[in-house]
């Protein structure tokens, strides 16, 4: 059986950290993950995802996502019932998350970097990123995919007749 999860999204609201009788750090918080797909308005819409986070991960979390921060997490699905003060069987569908990631810095989630003044974002003016203390991080030349350029220095087709051919 397979119950894994990945999730990348917005933290909606500071993390609510408490502890267990027996003194275990529990995280509670909810993450806002766009849907891939526009809606027949062409609005994407969001889904509001409850997660759980346990011991030394869950006081991580609560020191460190807090509300809008990007963060990615990794985990299962679990679901489990209880009886409220009514009477009432309540079920329940959360994310047990065993690891998060922050996925950006403070200052890119505050809207700028306050070291430059930039007001633009922490992707300045497109010429690349700028890093979380406001040095400029060297872009990456990326592969050149066009059909024109060749790996073998020819962009000739090879001229090879079906009597070469082993097959």
């Amino acid at each position: 059986m397979i119950n894994n999860v990945v999730l990348v999204g917005r933290v909606t609201k500071d993390p609510e950290l408490r502890y267990t009788t027996s003194n275990i750090a529990v995280a509670t918080f909810t993450l806002a993950v766009n849907r891939t797909f526009k809606d027949a308005n062409g609005e994407r819409e969001t889904d509001f995802i409850n997660c759980v986070i346990w011991r030394q991960q869950a006081e991580n979390l609560a020191n460190w996502a807090k509300k809008g921060a990007l963060i990615g997490i990794t985990g299962r699905i679990q679901t489990r019932s209880y009886e409220n003060q009514q009477g009432q069987r309540i079920y329940v569908t959360e994310v047990v998350a065993e690891n998060f990631q922050m996925l950006e810095s403070r200052a890119a989630r505050e809207g700028g970097n306050a070291n430059q003044g930039n007001t633009s974002g922490a992707f300045g003016n497109n010429n690349g990123y700028t890093g979380p203390y406001g040095q400029q991080v060297p872009q990456q030349q990326g592969p050149n995919f066009a059909r024109e350029s060749s790996p073998y220095g020819n962009s000739n087709p090879m001229d090879i007749s079906d009597d070469m051919l082993p097959f």
